[in-house]
C-alpha cells in the first residue's frame, strides 16, 4: 500500500516548443528542408525557407491557427515514410542537443508521484514520438498532417493543437482516461497557451516569454527555469507543487 501513487488520476500536461526544448516546429521543417528532395529539390529552396521565417513568426504572433495553416503547407508532396524516418534523424541531431537540462528531471519526479504524462503540443506527432521515447512519456498530443497515398497535402487534421484548441483536446484526454483536471498540471513557456492553464488545478509558467511570467506573477503561478543551476530552482512534489512561500520568494527575485 504504501507504494501505491499518491496522484493515479492526474495527469501532467507540457507543451514542447520552448518549454521542453529550447527550439521550435521552423527548426524541425529547415531540418527536413535539408534532407527531403520532395520538399527542396535544391539549395535555391533552402534560402527560400530562410526568407520566410519572418512571415511564419508575424503569422505565429497573430495567430497560431493561421500559423499552422500557413507552414503545414510548405510539407506538400512530403512522402510518409521518409519523414518517419527522418523524424529519428531529427532527434538525434536536433532535438536531443536541445531539450533543457532539468526537462527530464521534471517528467521523472512528477511519473513517480503517479501522474500520467502527456506532451501535448503543436509540432507534428513523428517528430514528438522520439522525444516522448526519450522522456518515458505516457501519451502524444500532436498534430497530424493529411496523408492521400502515403504523400503530404499540405493539410492538418483536424483538431488543430494550438492556442484555445489545447484546453479542449485537454479535457476530451481527461475524459477519455478518467483525469481529475482539477488535480492535474500543465507547463508552457508562452503565454498564448493560457487556456491549457487555466483548465488545470495546478498550472506552471516553464520557462516563460515577458506576458506569462506577468501573468504568473499575478496569480502567484510557480515559475519554473529549466536551463538554471538546481539550486536556484523551486522545489518539486511533483513539479510545479512547491511550497507557498517558496514559490513567492522565487517569483519575487528580480529578472
Amino acid at each position: 500500500m504504501k507504494n501505491q501513487p499518491k496522484y493515479k488520476n492526474s495527469a501532467a500536461f507540457y507543451d514542447v516548443d520552448g518549454t521542453l526544448i529550447k527550439i521550435n516546429i521552423v527548426h524541425a521543417f529547415a531540418f527536413y528542408a535539408s534532407r527531403h528532395p520532395s520538399l527542396f529539390k535544391s539549395a535555391t529552396n533552402t534560402v527560400k525557407t530562410a526568407l520566410s521565417l519572418p512571415v511564419f513568426w508575424a503569422a505565429d504572433k497573430l495567430s497560431r491557427k493561421w500559423f499552422n495553416e500557413i507552414f503545414y503547407r510548405s510539407y506538400e508532396g512530403a512522402s510518409e515514410d521518409r519523414l518517419v524516418v527522418l523524424s529519428e534523424e531529427l532527434f538525434a541531431d536536433v532535438i536531443l542537443p536541445n531539450i533543457y537540462p532539468r526537462a527530464r528531471q521534471l517528467i521523472e519526479e512528477s511519473r513517480r508521484a503517479g501522474v500520467r504524462q502527456v506532451l501535448i503540443s503543436g509540432a507534428l506527432d513523428f517528430t514528438m514520438r522520439p522525444l516522448a521515447r526519450h522522456l518515458g512519456v505516457d501519451d502524444v498530443i500532436a498534430n497530424q498532417l493529411e496523408f492521400v497515398d502515403n504523400y503530404a497535402t499540405g493539410k492538418l487534421k483536424k483538431p488543430f493543437v494550438a492556442g484555445a484548441t489545447k484546453a479542449d483536446i485537454m479535457r476530451a484526454y481527461a475524459k477519455q482516461h478518467a483525469i481529475d483536471l482539477a488535480e492535474s498540471w500543465a507547463y508552457t513557456d508562452s503565454f498564448s497557451d493560457y487556456p491549457m492553464l487555466a483548465v488545470v488545478g495546478h498550472p506552471t509558467a516553464c520557462n516563460p516569454d515577458l506576458r506569462l511570467r506577468s501573468l504568473a506573477r499575478s496569480y502567484d503561478w510557480p515559475v519554473l527555469d529549466l536551463d538554471e543551476a538546481p539550486e536556484r530552482s523551486v522545489a518539486r512534489r511533483p513539479q510545479g507543487l512547491a511550497p507557498a512561500r517558496r514559490i513567492r520568494a522565487r517569483s519575487s527575485q528580480p529578472e
